[in-house]
Parts: structure tokens; sequence; C-alpha cells
């Protein structure tokens, strides 16, 4: 069975290393055990295989991806859809180098037309301000991931080394046995420190015969023969033996069963990240990873840390330990939604312990799904209503909470939807400042009201923020001016109104 992690697996640290290693007598270690592990050298290389979906992958003949997925993580994850971005290859592959979403980098369809790559540059760019005395490699048969066809490029030319062929997607990637054999030779042969290395041919079947055809499953074959020789390329390093590698697989969108993609069906805004290396547990399966992990991993494991300037988290980053996380086990399948597939299990409104909320004020009837505050995934509440912008909701990850007024009044209800979500008390000191902190995506329509409320030591709440236009996927930070003789707070979510829009939250924290 694959071990399940709710959240984000630790890293091993080198406090946590030196503790085990004088418990086991360290003091006896000879010097050239030292030696040989102070040399160590941090290496990653991130594959891109386009238009790839994840459970076609499972159900092809794909013994290396399969091995790499037995071997470490599985992180299945959705996409964006208009207006924030097309889920196609231009802003897929700027979300997956730059490590932010559209609304930063500013790619949202094949033209690149609003491109902002000087803010938010590639991570092997970043690597390389960061860090020039390490070798940067990518390859690519679509010419705007390396070159400047085409809108490009996504990888800039402070990149060491870029290969940039023509790759014919109609094709069916008839240049990337060219990518494979000349990015092999450089991941054997040279000296590259971190490396990105793309696919096509997987998309161009999808486009040309759909994802549930066997054309498209012998792709993933063709494609994982050559995922083998870049995984058999670094294991021949003759460095090998003295290195530490990170490998990632991902892709920027899905496919639909009949072919295509761009819209904002759930098959389309499909994605995964495969990982391998140190601190990721083999078979693991993970919830809460995003396209943008993608570029925030490879820094890390390289010792560039981008911090707050990109929305990605490293893969091996502590857990953040959200709550809501926590209610994944317990979610429910649909009970009046009629979009949502029968399988799918992403609902419940039983909050996490500490929590609580207030339906007092609350309308009766109405869909059963969201009477009231809800916990929910992405998956689940995205396909309640398509194209209403539920699917921005990017910065949200795995378990989030959800009042949607809106899909609520899509069944008969006396009095209107008026609901509270309560966090426990949190410890403060009187006369001091406290920051809170949490993720948002507010869709606003008049009528509507959201309002953040604290309270102090059980006293009356009061509104620190009130909502009255549309938040969309924001981090939000609120400051908070704790009264003298305080000792706890707690915050309230209040949302009200009629057949509106909805409100989401997530990662509430207090620091």
């Amino acid at each position: 069975m694959p071990t399940v992690l709710s959240g984000r697996a630790l890293a091993v640290t080198a406090t946590a290393t030196a503790l085990l290693a004088t418990a086991l007598g360290a003091h006896t270690a000879t010097a050239e055990t030292a030696a040989a592990t102070a040399a160590t050298t941090d290496k990653v290389l991130v594959i891109g295989i386009d238009g790839t979906v994840l459970d076609r992958v499972k159900a092809a003949n794909a013994p290396n991806l399969q091995g790499l997925m037995a071997q470490g993580l599985t992180a299945k994850s959705t996409l964006y859809a208009n207006p924030m971005a097309a889920t196609s290859s231009g802003p897929g592959w700027s979300t997956i180098a730059t490590g932010v979403w559209p609304d930063k980098h500013g790619v949202k369809d094949n033209t690149f037309t609003g491109k902002n790559y000087t803010a938010y540059p590639d991570f092997l760019t970043r690597i390389e301000n960061a860090k020039p005395s390490l070798n940067t490699y990518a390859a690519a048969d679509w010419e705007p991931i390396t070159s400047t066809d085409a809108g490009g490029p996504i990888f800039s030319a402070k990149v060491d080394k870029r290969l940039s062929l023509k790759g014919d997607r109609d094709g069916y990637g008839t240049e990337d046995p060219k990518i494979a054999a000349a990015a092999s030779a450089e991941l054997q042969g040279q000296n590259p420190d971190a490396a990105f290395v793309y696919f096509g041919q997987v998309d161009g079947a999808g486009h040309s015969y759909g994802a549930a055809s066997q054309q498209y499953l012998d792709a993933i074959g063709r494609v994982d023969v050559m995922v083998g020789q870049l995984l058999t390329a670094v294991q021949n390093r003759p460095t090998y033996a003295q290195e530490n590698w990170k490998i990632l697989v991902t892709t920027d969108h899905g496919h639909t069963d009949a072919g295509g993609h761009g819209g904002s069906t759930i098959q389309e805004r499909g994605t995964f990240v495969i990982a391998k290396g140190a601190g990721i547990p083999a078979g693991s399966v993970r919830s809460d990873v995003k396209l943008v992990d993608v570029a925030a991993t490879a820094m890390a494991q390289v010792g560039v840390d981008a911090g707050s300037a990109i929305d990605g988290i490293a893969l091996n980053a502590p857990d953040d330990n959200d709550p809501f996380d926590t209610l994944r086990p317990n979610l429910q399948a649909r009970v009046d939604e009629t979009g949502i597939p029968a399988g799918v299990k992403g609902f419940t409104h039983t909050p996490p312990a500490g929590w609580s909320i207030d339906n007092s004020k609350m309308g009766t009837g109405g869909v059963t799904e969201w009477a009231g505050w809800a916990f929910a995934t992405d998956e689940f509440w995205s396909q309640s209503q398509r194209d209403q912008w539920r699917e921005l909701n990017v910065r949200s990850r795995d378990v989030f909470a959800v009042a949607d007024s809106d899909e609520w009044d899509d069944k008969s209800h006396t009095g209107s939807y008026d609901s509270t979500l309560i966090t426990p008390k949190w410890a403060v000191t009187g006369g001091t400042t406290k920051n809170l902190t949490f993720q948002t995506h507010y869709h606003h329509e008049a009528g509507q009201t959201a309002q953040v409320l604290v309270s102090y030591n059980g006293g009356a709440p009061t509104v620190v923020k009130n909502y009255t236009a549309d938040a969309v996927a924001k981090a939000e930070s609120l400051t908070l001016q704790v009264p003298a003789g305080a000792t706890d707070v707690q915050v309230r979510f209040r949302y009200a109104g009629t057949n509106n829009w909805y409100w989401t939250v997530d990662n509430v924290k207090l620091g």
C-alpha cells in the first residue's frame, strides 16, 4: 500500500542527521566517511511530458514512470481555467518554469501576450542569478520553451546551455528521440546541476486520437523509454555515487477522452507531479502539491530559496499543519449535486478539532452540500458548476473551507444564506501585534456580505475586513492590534447572501 501523506514531508535536516549519528557513535566515524559526506553534490532533473493524463500513465506500458512512482511520490492536482488562463501549453509550462500562477507570469494562452518573465523568471534563470557557478541545461522540441519563436523563450538566455528543436506536434514528437539522445549525453558526460528536458509526442497523440485511445497509451510508452534513457544517463555518471539527485516528472495540462484541451473540464485541468529523491518516502501519495511546486523544489534541491517571490513550496518543506487538510479521510460523496461524479468524495460539514460553524441564522433547505460553511476539495467544488471562476481558486491546497450561496440556492429553501466559520481561541499577549494570514478566493455580487471579525477574551466580535469587491485567489494578510489585557483571540468568517456567489478560505494562521 502507498504511504499517504496529508501534509508536506519533513526534510531530513542536518540537525536530525547529526543527532542520529551521535546516537550511533559518530565519534568513531572515520575522516574518510566525513569527507565523502561533505563532498555530496545536490542535483536536479525535471522532465516535462506535454498533455499527459496520470491515470493513463498508470494504464500504459510505462515501467520507468511507474517505477518512479513506486520509488517516490505521486501527487495529482488541478489547474486554473479561463479567465485566469486556458489549459494550454503556454500557461502550463510557464507556471511550471516560473513557480507562479498565470495572474503573475502573465501568460494566458499560446500567444504569450502579456508575459512577464522579467519579474518572474524561470527556475533555471533564478538558479543562475543566485549561484552563477552552477551549470544549467534545458532541452525541448516545442520552440517557445527554449527559443524566441512563437512568443518564448520560457527558459531565458541566462541558462548555460539550451537545445531547441522544431518539433512536429502533429507528427507525434518526431524530434523527441533527438532530445532524449542529446539530453542523455549531456546528463552523463557533462556536469549539469539543474536540468529541464521536454517531450511533446503524448500531447500530439491526444489531439489526434484522444486520451482514451490505444495510440495515446503507445505514445506514453515511447516517451517512457526515453525517460529511461535519461535515468540511465544519470545513473551512469562517473560521479553518481557522490551525488544526490532529485528527479521530478510533470505535465502542463490534461486531455479529454476524445482529445483536446484548453477548456475547464476536470480532464483538461488535470496535472501531476512525480518525484523521487532523498526525503521523499517510496510509494507516497499526496493531495497538497501544486504545479508551482516543481520550480520551488528544483531550486531548493540546489540550495536556492526563492521564498515569497514565488507561489510554489518545495516538496521537502516542513508541513504547515493546515487543520482543514486533516478532514480528507472524512470527505463524503455528492448528495444533491448532479454535475459532480458520484465516485468523487470531496465535502463535509464537520469542522476540524477546535473549529466550529454557527448556522443559527442560516435558512433551511437548499443544496445539502453547501448548507452553510463546508470543507471541500477543488475537484469536488469546481465541478459543481463550471466556468463561474471556481477554477481560479489556485492558491488553496487540498481541503479548504467554502461558503457558496449560489449553489445552495439551486434547491428550494426558506430564508437566506448566513453562516459563520469560527476558529479556536488562540493565545495572545495584550499590547502586541499579530498577523492573521489565509488564502482566500471571493467572488462578489451586490447583496452579499463577507466579513472577517475578531473577538478578544470572549468579547463582542468586531469587523477587521469587509470584502466589497472580488478577491481572486489572494494571499491575505491582516494586522491585528491586540488590546491591553487580552489573553486570547477568536476569528470569525461570516458570509451572507442569497443566490449570489461564494467565498473560500484556507490555511488560516495567526503569526
